[in-house]
């Protein structure tokens, strides 16, 4: 197997509604993967929550360093997720209809 310099992974949060139920998520693919969450393929928690809207996202480029960091923001206190999402995205918006619209369905 080649060895790749550099590839892109993505810890990801989504929500159902501003100040919502959240889920983090730690992924290699955030198009597909938010494909799937989208048909609702994505887990069994998002799909029963109707977890769609991508409100924050991280990248990084080793999957070791996205996995630690998932795990941190796991053990954080709700109030401070919520902090961190508005830091960046004050209004909750879905951040993944903005990456690509054109693949877009949710």
């Amino acid at each position: 197997m080649p060895y790749r310099t550099y590839h892109n992974y993505w810890v990801y949060i989504l929500t159902n509604k501003p100040k919502g139920t959240l889920y983090i998520g730690v992924t290699g693919g955030l198009d597909d993967r938010m494909e799937r969450h989208i048909n609702e393929e994505g887990s069994k928690f998002t799909s029963k929550y109707n977890l769609k809207n991508l409100v924050y996202f991280e990248e990084f480029q080793f999957i070791n360093d996205a996995i630690a960091r998932e795990k941190q923001l796991k053990n954080w206190h709700r109030q401070w997720k919520i902090n961190l999402i508005e830091a960046s995205n004050p209004n909750w918006e879905n951040l993944w209809k903005s990456l690509d619209p054109e693949t877009s369905s949710g």
